[in-house]
């Protein structure tokens, strides 16, 4: 990063999903060491490194076109299980990676902003779906690179993050990770703990990372 070296990490094991075995291999504190360089910057006043985690087979394939055309560092941070794909034209919405962060799933006038990165914007779109049908409306926002979304026009980053409506993430690690972008006025569903061995099928319903939880909290955070 101090060289500007373009160098390309991958890291293929991304949370506690990672649980047969054992939490010696759940690399949870490990994501937020690593965004942290995104927000050191190089002697040419770039931010020094670019983080990418992509949310399904689609942003991957654009943060691998990222990655190569890129002068900097960058780290991609990918998921070992599998992930079904986003809704929409995901060819053609992948592609926005670039921007650091994008609106997925939109409606005319959101009740709530859903806020993510990796596979847990997958999860997000679960939950969508069972608030619409208690009439609560949701947008979804995929946020790869926080470094590259702040390096966008503030009107874009307004366009994406509204002032004014509430906030939710979910993060399978640290929950300071989506801190800077949701605010201490939101909810943050993260991991602030050690995990455990297991499947991560059981791990994530032990620890809350389903549409029905993300639901009931914002629920609960909205007062209905």
């Amino acid at each position: 990063a101090l060289m500007r070296l373009h160098v390309v990490y991958i890291w293929t094991h991304d949370s506690f999903r990672v649980g047969e075995d054992g939490p010696t291999h759940q690399p949870i504190e490990q994501e937020a060491q690593i965004r942290l360089m995104e927000h050191v910057h190089n002697h040419r006043g770039e931010r020094s490194m670019v983080v990418l985690r992509p949310a399904d087979g689609q942003e991957t394939v654009a943060a691998w076109k990222f990655a190569i055309e890129e002068q900097r560092p960058v780290a991609l941070i990918l998921s070992r299980q599998n992930i079904k794909d986003l809704p929409g034209d995901r060819k053609k919405e992948a592609k926005k990676l670039h921007k650091g962060a994008y609106v997925v799933a939109d409606v005319a006038k959101p009740d709530v902003l859903l806020i993510a990165d990796g596979s847990e914007v997958s999860t997000l779109a679960d939950a969508a779906q069972l608030l619409a049908e208690e009439g609560i409306s949701a947008r979804i926002i995929s946020v790869p690179s926080e470094g590259l979304f702040r390096d966008q026009p503030k009107s874009y980053q307004e366009s994406v993050l509204p002032v004014g409506v509430a906030r939710y993430g979910m993060t399978s690690g640290l929950p300071i990770n989506l801190l800077g972008l949701v605010g201490e006025k939101g909810t943050i569903h993260g991991l602030d703990h050690f995990g455990y061995s297991a499947p991560y099928t059981v791990l994530d319903e032990k620890f809350g990372y389903n549409g029905a939880t993300v639901a009931a909290e914002v629920k609960k955070m909205l007062g209905k």
